[in-house]
């Protein structure tokens, strides 16, 4: 059999692709060029295996491991993103990609004679980190995320994205539900970097995930008079960025009061962003999570009644948009019970992050599997994966793989 290069070297040989020298880690969004550029290093890879490639209308690609011929009903599939968040780490996505790619050289080398077809994915911005949708590549697929709303949305510099898609190659009229391709995968199982502790203080290195708690995305707009930061006095001011305040401070207020609820402000933009200019309008971004979808709601809601106080007390107006909301996933509990079987004595996980296998749910029987991460940073560049570790979880893939691919 040809050697290939085995995960860490493959996270290696993209370690400088899209660094952020400002920010430190890496910022790859979708249809950059840093995102491109991975998209190009995964297909030169799958080529080399022999894999059929295909992009689908929705910019998922599609990589298919068929031996025997056997056509893509009942296919499994695996793989992740290659997009990352602002100053994100290398291992969040990629090592997804990177363990595909390497659990089909061990089912080769194995002499694995799969009953049905393999596919590796690659799904488009699943972090959302451009125009403000996680999970957008699978949503579409799905059916979750309506085409006439993703042909409107916007990034950071107003460019829209179907101009993005186009710049990048794409034609944007082409995205949309998937019922077809999605109702002949048997099963989806995403291998990811853990996202929290769970692992190292269980001392594994590998866990089957549990579920995903609900999560959800809302956009704030706070709209004030612009004015001189001089000449206007206090009592005089419709000042946005006074809501703002009262609105981070409300989101922090209300997920304290509900146990392991998470609430998080991590973009803000102020109009037009003058030191010395009262500003016009403030823009931010509520991600809000819970095991419970109504908790979920209850605090949104509360944030919002907060909002709407703070604005007419200061003479403002304010806007609060739902832009994505994911409920509790539970996955699969047959395939569950399939992958444990694979990997015995295998602990069980939930996370607090969401994932496209989490929208996959929905309509494919999906689960996840992820490697230790002994930091439990996520979305930082001091996110890691030892290579031992990197290494134990292409072998957990490539087993759970084989024995879906076989029976």
């Amino acid at each position: 059999m040809m050697a290939f290069a085995d995960a860490n070297e493959l996270l290696c040989q993209i370690e400088r692709i899209g660094v952020d020298a400002e920010r430190g880690g890496y910022s790859r969004p979708v249809f950059s060029e840093p995102e491109m550029e991975l998209r190009r290093w995964f297909m030169r890879h799958a080529e080399r295996r022999g894999l059929e490639l295909e992009t689908d209308g929705n910019g998922i690609i599609w990589a298919w491991w068929d031996p025997a011929g056997l056509g893509r009903d009942g296919a499994i599939a695996t793989g992740s993103h290659l997009d990352s968040v602002p100053g994100g780490g290398n291992f969040d996505g990629p090592l997804g990609v990177a363990s595909a790619l390497a659990a089909v050289d061990v089912l080769v080398g194995r002499g694995v004679k799969p009953a049905r077809a393999l596919a590796v994915a690659v799904f488009p911005e699943e972090e959302g980190s451009r125009f403000g949708i996680a999970c957008l590549g699978s949503r579409l697929a799905t059916g979750v995320s309506d085409p006439a709303t993703v042909h409107g949305l916007t990034d950071a510099r107003g460019i829209t994205y179907d101009e993005a898609a186009r710049g990048a190659g794409f034609d944007p009229s082409l995205i949309g539900p998937d019922p077809e391709r999605l109702a002949a995968l048997g099963a989806f199982v995403e291998l990811h970097v853990e996202q929290g502790r769970g692992l190292i203080d269980l001392d594994r290195p590998v866990a089957l995930a549990g579920g995903i708690i609900a999560h959800g995305r809302w956009h704030v707009r706070i709209d004030g008079r612009g004015d001189h930061a001089g000449a206007t006095r206090m009592a005089d001011r419709q000042d946005p960025v006074v809501v703002a305040a009262r609105v981070i401070e409300s989101l922090r207020e209300q997920t304290l009061a509900i146990d392991e609820a998470r609430g998080t402000v991590g973009r803000v933009q102020v109009t037009p962003g003058g030191t010395n200019v009262i500003a016009s309008a403030v823009d931010l971004w509520l991600d809000v999570r819970h095991r419970g979808d109504a908790e979920v709601r209850t605090i949104v809601a509360g944030v919002t009644a907060a909002a709407v106080a703070a604005a007419e007390a200061e003479g403002c107006t304010v806007t609060v948009t739902e832009q994505s909301f994911s409920p509790t996933v539970d996955f699969d509990a047959e395939l569950r019970d399939a992958m444990a079987s694979a990997l015995p004595g295998a602990p069980v996980l939930d996370t607090g992050a969401g994932h496209d296998a989490g929208v996959l749910s929905e309509v494919v029987p999906s689960g996840m599997l992820f490697v230790r991460n002994p930091s439990g940073a996520s979305h930082t560049p001091a996110e890691h994966a030892e290579p031992a570790d990197v290494a134990a979880g292409v072998v957990a893939l490539a087993d759970v793989l084989e024995h879906l691919l076989t029976r």
